[in-house]
Order: structure tokens, then sequence, then C-alpha cells
């Protein structure tokens, strides 16, 4: 017999993989951000639309998403995966190059952001603890929206990334003192000793969670992940990655942290290992849909009806929000020396409020705070300016380029680039002949990356220092992630016949222009490699031949110059033979590295 099943359940989640998977690529086809495509359809099919017509149209129940609460638990881990993700790209090195930004820049902005809306809600007529909240609330600006148009337009490295990411972190780091703040002035007790102590203990108990998640992360992670790899599974991998970012976030939330905090530290730690790379190819998807499922969500807070009846005062305040935030970013942004271009950007992207700000305003609500009405209007300013985020940040690139160009990144507020983050060489496969490549080019001073898929090995490197990733080259997203778009040269060195051509093809396929040089079994294998894509195939027995013959020329009394010139002729002429192997392969020019 069939066991019971929730079919509300089942058709919110095919109402959302169904609006994800046809309206989105129409939002693509027409070059809007997808993230403005979201947000329309919660607010559509959310309960002040499609829900609110149920039962006068027949049918319309089928596609309507009513209740938001159903869908509000799965739309929280949206957050949780791109804290996680940002965490991949930092790590504690950088963060703390950043610290100057992040507590810096970011509290001023907070402060005066916060005191300026507060004002404006005094002289609306709100009394003072309700205006301190809104202030509060609409002082912070989303995480989630913010990043994703910053990964999607490349432009998280920029000047604009860094000083929006710092700002933006310092927000989520703030959550809790004003959330703890809110709390407080909802009692009845106020702010005597015993309410302070017990805010020095709340403190000191997430201080003890962050540093315990940081501890076990450094002791376990690594050889968590090495047991693993080792079975080379990918699904086991998966599993692990799951545990991880699901763990930090539950420890996080257990110490009264919000879950995306835990998920950012589980990212930092995990982005100073060798599997960083592997784990944002397999978590990406996850990211990206979850992030999804949170717009939406965001989008079925919009009370249309509440729009309608005061669309002026909506339209006002949501534009004073954005002006006010914009301005309070700025000028801060200034004094910290950020250009005026990068200044105007991010006071535009983060202008809007966010997700934090309808947890503050919620917990405010309940105990009291602020008016049901009051509350509803902060409520939509907040998503209506989250809605328009893809816009501003549009807006946004357009002013900077009307001001003075400026560099796009400030090395100065930078963490300097290593060899992970640009190689000029990628070399896959760190088996003994990768070794001698790399060896080769270290020798050189030329910046390389190199990845294999034996766990053993990559630990074995990176103990010794080398800068060796753990993952999976054939896959087109893994070797993007490695910084393929901007490598001058890529190595593969594997033993694996197939496993090169799989890589070659994979390479080849993401760059044309790319020099690819691979090793080769023998002739045929390396006509195989040409006809995928290779740029040089070098076959280890012709080249071995090669090299007995220089040996035994040069012992026997040949001149070194004959006998060199002897051999590169001849290699050039066995190249010919066996690239008429591969008809399809096309003759690509040598490598050459400035």
């Amino acid at each position: 017999m069939a066991g019971h099943v929730d079919f509300v359940v089942l058709q919110q989640v095919l109402i959302v993989l169904g609006a994800v998977s046809l309206v989105i690529p129409v939002f693509h086809r027409l070059r809007l951000s997808p993230v403005f495509g979201f947000i329309l359809i919660g607010m559509i099919l959310g309960p002040s639309a499609a829900g609110a017509l149920v039962g006068q149209i027949p049918g319309l129940d089928w596609i309507a998403l009513s209740d938001r609460t159903r869908i509000a638990t799965v739309a929280e881990f949206g957050v949780v995966f791109v804290m996680f993700m940002i965490g991949l790209e930092l790590s504690f090195e950088r963060l703390l190059l950043m610290r100057r930004l992040v507590f810096g820049l970011g509290p001023l902005q907070v402060v005066l952001a916060a005191a300026a809306i507060a004002f404006t809600a005094m002289l609306l007529g709100q009394a003072r603890d309700a205006a301190v909240v809104i202030g509060l609330a609409l002082a912070l600006s989303s995480t989630a929206i913010c990043v994703q148009i910053l990964s999607e337009e490349k432009r998280l490295t920029t000047h604009t990334g860094r000083s929006s990411f710092a700002i933006l972190l310092f927000q989520d780091i703030a959550v809790i003192p004003i959330l703890f703040a809110v709390s407080i002035m909802g009692s009845a007790t106020g702010v005597g000793g015993h309410t302070m102590l017990a805010f020095a203990m709340s403190l000191g108990q997430a201080a003890l969670a962050v540093v315990a998640i940081i501890a076990v992360g450094r002791v376990l992670l690594r050889p968590l992940f090495r047991s693993v790899a080792r079975t080379k599974s990918p699904e086991l991998f998966m599993a692990a990655c799951l545990l991880v970012v699901l763990g930090a976030a539950t420890a996080a939330a257990a110490a009264g942290f919000s879950m995306a905090l835990g998920a950012l530290l589980a990212g930092l730690l995990l982005a100073e290992t060798e599997y960083r790379r592997q784990i944002e190819v397999l978590i990406e998807p996850f990211k990206g849909l979850l992030l999804g499922v949170f717009l939406i969500s965001m989008g079925m807070t919009l009370n249309l009806a509440a729009i309608a009846a005061a669309p002026f005062l909506i339209v006002g305040l949501s534009a004073g929000l954005i002006v006010a935030k914009a301005a309070m970013i700025y000028v801060p942004a200034r004094l910290f020396g950020i250009p005026r271009r990068s200044a105007l950007q991010t006071g535009l992207l983060l202008g809007p409020g966010g997700e934090f700000s309808f947890v503050v305003l919620s917990a405010a609500t309940a105990l009291g705070l602020i008016e049901a009405h009051a509350s509803e209007i902060a409520l939509i300013v907040t998503a209506v300016t989250m809605a328009a985020n893809p816009f501003l940040s549009v807006l946004g690139k357009y002013l900077a380029g009307k001001l003075e160009l400026q560099p796009a990144v400030e090395p100065s507020l930078l963490a300097p680039d290593n060899l992970a983050e640009a190689p000029r060489v990628i070399v896959v496969g760190y088996g003994r002949v990768g070794q001698v490549v790399a060896s080769m080019l270290a020798a050189h001073r030329i910046d390389y990356m190199a990845v294999d898929w034996d766990a053993d090995v990559v630990a074995k490197a990176r103990a010794a220092g080398a800068p060796v990733f753990y993952g999976d080259a054939t896959k087109p997203l893994f070797l993007e992630h490695c910084g393929l778009a901007s490598a001058q040269a890529l190595v593969v060195t594997m033993d694996s016949p197939a496993g090169a051509e799989d890589v070659v093809a994979a390479a080849r396929g993401a760059r044309a222009d790319l020099p690819v040089i691979a090793r080769a079994r023998d002739p045929r294998h390396a006509a195989r490699l040409y006809a995928k894509g290779a740029t040089n195939a070098v076959p280890e027995t012709v080249e071995a031949s090669l090299q007995l013959s220089e040996a035994l020329l040069m012992d026997i009394g040949v001149p070194p110059g004959a006998v060199i010139a002897s051999i590169h002729e001849r290699r050039a002429q066995m190249r010919k033979e066996i690239q008429t192997l591969a008809p399809s392969a096309e003759p690509r020019p040598p490598l050459r590295l400035p």
C-alpha cells in the first residue's frame, strides 16, 4: 500500500521548479537579471496576486503559492549556500587583509544609515523605539542578491565587489547584536545590570561557538575530505560537502548566530584546503536553485493590495531609502580612499533593503515595538527595493562611466593574488611527469596551479608547499574555477590515456585559443589527442627513442650542434607523421610564454 504523500508540499515544489525552468530562460534571453525574474515569479504567484484569486478562478490553486511559510525554511538555505560559496572565494588571510574595510567602513555605514533612516521615521510620526528598529532594519542590505549580481557580472574581485562585500559581511555579523538590542527594547527590564549581563553572556557564548567551529574545522576537515576523496565517489564527496555546510550552519544557529554566518565560516575553512575547487563545482547547482527559492519567497511578501492603496507613498519611501543609503555609503567610502565611481556603484548596489531586514522587522512586530501597518509598509519597501537591485546595478555602472576612469582594482585593498587564483599555467596530473613539469615552471618563476584526482598525492604535495588542488579536470566547470579563462597554457601529464583525452577536449571546448600540451603513451594516442584539440602531444616512446639517440650520438663523438639539429629535425618530422593519423586536428602554433 502506498504511503501518505503530502500533495500540498509536493505541489509547492513543482510550482517553484516549473517557474524556474520556464520563466528564467526567458529572462536570460531578454538579457534581464534572473534575480528580478525570481522576485517577479514570487509576486505574481504569491498570496496577494494569484493566491488571492484561488476559489474565484477554477484551477488557479494548482499554480498559486498561497503560503510563504511552506517554502521559507528551504528558502533560508539559499542564503546559507551563497555565504558558503563566498567563504570559498575568500580565506582567513584575505579576510584579515580586508579588516580595514570590514570593521571600519562596515560599522560606519550601518551607524550613519540607521541614524538617517530612524530620524526620517520619527519625522513621519513613529515613536522613538519603533524608529530606531526601522532604522537598524533598513540599514541592512541583501548579501544574497548583491553577491549574486556581482558574481554574474564578474565583478567580485573589482574594487566595487570588495568594498560591497566588506560592508555586507559586517552587516551579517551585526545582525546578532541588532536582534539582541530589539529583544532588550521589547522587554520590560530595560537596560539594567541583569540585561547587560545577559548581553555579555550571549556575546561570550557566540564567540566560543565561533572559536569551536574554527578549531574543529581545522582539525577534522582535511582528514574528512581526504578519506572521502580516496573513494573517488562523487556521491560521497557531495554528502561530505552538505554535511560540512549544514553542520556549521546548525552549530552557528544553536549559538545564536545566523545560519548564513556559520556557512561562511565553513567556506573560509575549506578555502585553505586543496579541495575548494572541486567543492565549488559540486555546490554551484544547489546554490543557484536554493537562491532562486529564497528570491521567490521574497517576492511573495509583496502585498499588491497595500501597494495599490498607497502607491506614491511606497514609491517615495523606496526611492528615499535608496538615495539615503547610497549617500551614507558613498561618503564613508570616499573617506576610506575608494574611487568615486566605485563608491557610487557600491552605494547604489547596497541601497535597497536586505533579507535580514525581514527578520528584524518581524521580531520587532512580534514584540510590539512597531505597529502592524508600519511594519507592513517597511516590509513592502524592503521587498520593492530588493526587486530593483539588478536595475540599480546597471544604473551604477552607467553613472560610473560618466565619471573619470579609475583602476578597476585597488591593489592596497585587495589580497595579493596567489598562484592558485591566477595561474599562468595549469598542470593536470601531479605524478612524476607532472612534478618535473612543475619544477621547471618554478625554476623559471612561472606561476602555475596543479590538479590531481588522487587525494594522497594532493595531500603530500600540499604538505610540501606546492600549489596543488584536488578535483576532476575532465569537467569544464572545474577547469573554469581553476582560472582557465586567464591561463596562458594547460599541460596534461596524466597517465590515463582516456582521462587525458577528456581533459584536452574539455579545455579546448572552453577555450579555442588555449595552448594545450599533452603527454601521450604512443603515436596513436598522440594522434587521438591532436584530434581532441591538443596543441602539442608528446609520445613517451618517441621522446625516449630521441633521447637515447641523442646520448648515443654524443658518446660516439658526433658534434653537439649537429646532434641537436638532427634531433629537432627528426622530432618535427615525427610530429607531422603523427598528425597525419588525426586528419581532423588542425595544426596549432607552438607555445610561447612571455
